[in-house]
């Protein structure tokens, strides 16, 4: 059995002035609410796996508040840029392999359109649109991630902010 766990950055500050798309800060909301949802999962999902981030700072900002509330040092976060400039299904499977199937979920920190997209091409049910800082689980009757395919992952739980605070 393999897990795949999606989460969208928070709200973020506005895009103003010179500070490029990249660097963007989550606001404060978006902090407070990050953390609801960290514990959310934590209640639901105690153990999630590897955490694997885009480096763009409001997904890192993110990643790090969810990696303190699961008590995972920040030297452990992964980060790849690709999830920032090129994430979608056919990188996924590029990246699974190389992870290794000693592992056994994974959790990513991201951005849309990829982090609804990709979810949706992955469960059975497809996957609505995913709000700042929703959470997706599937799980995958596989093991080994070179198994994984469109349209096999059963979506364990879908979480929205709104319904969480």
């Amino acid at each position: 059995m393999k897990k795949l766990i999606f989460v969208r950055h928070g709200k973020a500050e506005d895009p103003y002035g010179d500070i490029p798309d990249y660097n963007r800060s989550l606001n404060s909301k978006g902090k407070i609410i990050c953390r609801a949802m960290a514990r959310k999962l934590k209640e639901m999902d105690p153990a999630p796996g590897v955490f694997i981030t885009s480096p763009a700072f409001r997904a890192l900002e993110t990643a790090l508040i969810f990696s303190g509330t699961f008590g995972i040092r920040p030297e452990k976060l992964i980060l790849d840029d690709n999830i920032y400039h090129k994430m979608n299904l056919d990188y996924l499977n590029e990246l699974l392999p190389t992870i290794g199937d000693d592992v056994d979920s994974l959790v990513f920190f991201g951005h849309n359109p990829a982090f609804t997209g990709i979810p949706d091409e992955l469960s059975r049910e497809g996957c609505e649109m995913m709000p700042k800082c929703g959470i997706i689980g599937l799980s995958f009757d596989i093991n080994s991630w070179k198994d994984l395919r469109r349209h096999t992952g059963k979506t364990i739980y879908f979480l929205k902010p709104e319904k969480i605070s």
